[in-house]
């Protein structure tokens, strides 16, 4: 009688391949009451770039008196109201995430609606904010959300939150660019764990099963490359470069920049929504409107100054 030996790295190869079938999207649930893990995700990413943010205060990275024009200047002459100041730039800091978040979500529903399904939604405009599927019986959650459309949501709210404050938007965006891409990894990884934005097929042995997929075959994890591209390296570069004086005022555009290319990149490894496919045969909509990105960002990067002055 043979006897055949089991490799190990087979074994390992075979769980490391199935790994999201054996991930169970929800991270809890009570009742009818459940919290999937890509909700937490984005929570995660919030208190990620928050604290960054608080960290930055409080190591006084930034001259925050730039930021919000002097307004609590009359502090500074008195050091026991550093306190005082320093919680007050808290309480804003956290006012403008909130809003942000706010902007991010709807921004990047109504991203999804025009950019990528607008035919559909024209037809059931319900299905926007609606929970149920299109028979209005069966709870599948809101699904949908578009980066390019979050991005804009973000910067028009920061922009109404800096005019309304009297605050240099800017200056604002030099203070909180760097920490942005560390709140993108948990999204990222959200995406992964909840089975969805799967690659391209690939015969590469690092590919892997997901079980959303049809055709059950072996697929680029797209989502952990832009976790890395997106997230770990963008926000490597300008976390490094956030106190660099030749970047002031630029900042914002280093990011559009730097965001457009990591997300083209990964766009040659990412499966295209079905109901758009590839456009001119080769190109995704997220790598031209990553383009688009690409082009406002070096204009940024060329004229922020100028613009500073407008």
């Amino acid at each position: 009688m043979k006897l055949f030996k089991i490799n190990p790295m087979d074994n390992f190869l075979y769980f490391y391949q199935h790994l999201p079938y054996n991930i169970n999207p929800t991270a809890f649930s009570l009742g009818f009451f459940r919290v999937d893990w890509y909700s937490l995700m984005y929570i995660f990413g919030f208190l990620a770039v928050y604290l960054l943010l608080k960290y930055r205060i409080k190591r006084e990275e930034i001259k925050l008196e730039e930021i919000f024009n002097s307004q609590f200047s009359i502090f500074n002459k008195f050091s026991n109201q550093k306190i005082k100041i320093q919680k007050k730039y808290e309480d804003l800091l956290l006012d403008l995430l909130s809003y942000s978040f706010l902007g991010l979500i709807i921004g990047a529903r109504l991203g999804y609606v025009l950019f990528y399904n607008f035919s559909y939604y024209w037809s059931n405009p319900l299905a926007i904010i609606s929970p149920l599927d299109s028979a209005m019986h069966q709870f599948i959650g809101i699904y949908g959300m578009s980066y390019h459309g979050g991005l804009i949501g973000v910067i028009l709210v920061a922009w109404i939150f800096a005019r309304k404050n009297k605050i240099n938007f800017f200056a604002l965006a030099d203070f909180v660019v760097p920490a942005i891409p560390a709140g993108y990894f948990f999204g990222r990884l959200g995406n992964f764990l909840n089975g969805e934005l799967y690659g391209r097929v690939t015969e590469k042995f690092w590919g892997m099963y997901f079980p959303s997929d049809a055709l059950g075959i072996l697929r680029h994890p797209s989502q952990i490359y832009e976790a890395i591209l997106e997230g770990i390296i963008l926000f490597l570069v300008l976390w490094t470069l956030r106190n660099n004086e030749k970047f002031k005022d630029k900042m914002l555009g280093l990011y559009l920049l730097g965001y457009a290319i990591c997300r083209i990149i990964a766009e040659f490894f990412r499966e295209p929504d079905s109901q758009i496919g590839y456009i001119f045969s080769f190109l995704t909509l997220g790598q031209i409107l990553s383009g688009i990105m690409l082009f406002f960002g070096a204009l940024l990067i060329f004229f922020g100054s100028k613009l500073k002055k407008c």
